[in-house]
């Protein structure tokens, strides 16, 4: 039977980190799709944001996970925005199994902190309003990600975390 893991979470929850952890541990391939779309189109995704705006970013994200559809065994660390976005959130729970990684503002800052020029939401934001800014788009994308097959508070995980469910 395949396994087919979708990672959501807001930036900085550790989709990435843990994805890389659990795919070494079971032996199921790991992709990022931020990083799918940076090969593809040989560009950052911030500079997407920059040149091409966010609309544009969205279509290339839905197309990119779409390609997931004819792979059968993969662990996606899907962009903080992608369950939010073209009913993907939907389309993720018919191919596989959803994981929300939640992590709580002062971990994403804690993980973002120095990151912030390379986040293409943030890179405008000040840094004194950073904490604010990423308390309302938790609560803002909170209807998307509580959609999830399974929530994973981050302080829990660890490498057998996805283990139990597989």
């Amino acid at each position: 039977m395949p396994v087919r893991i979708f990672l959501i979470g807001f930036m900085g929850s550790g989709k990435t980190h843990w994805g890389r952890i659990w795919s070494a541990d079971s032996g199921i391939p790991f992709f990022d799709l931020d990083v799918r779309i940076e090969k593809a189109f040989k560009i950052t995704i911030t500079a997407i944001f920059e040149k091409k705006g966010e609309v544009k970013f969205r279509e290339l994200e839905r197309l990119h996970l779409m390609k997931f559809q004819r792979k059968k065994n993969f662990i996606l660390a899907c962009g903080g925005g992608t369950p939010c976005f073209s009913d993907n959130m939907k389309w993720m729970k018919s191919q596989g199994m959803v994981f929300y990684l939640k992590a709580s503002p002062t971990q994403i800052i804690n993980h973002i902190v120095h990151e912030t020029s390379h986040r293409p939401l943030l890179s405008d934001i000040n840094p004194a309003e950073l904490s604010t800014f990423i308390e309302n788009k938790l609560i803002e994308r909170e209807p998307y990600y509580s959609q999830a097959d399974v929530i994973l508070d981050v302080n829990e995980l660890d490498n057998k975390s996805l283990s139990a469910f597989i």
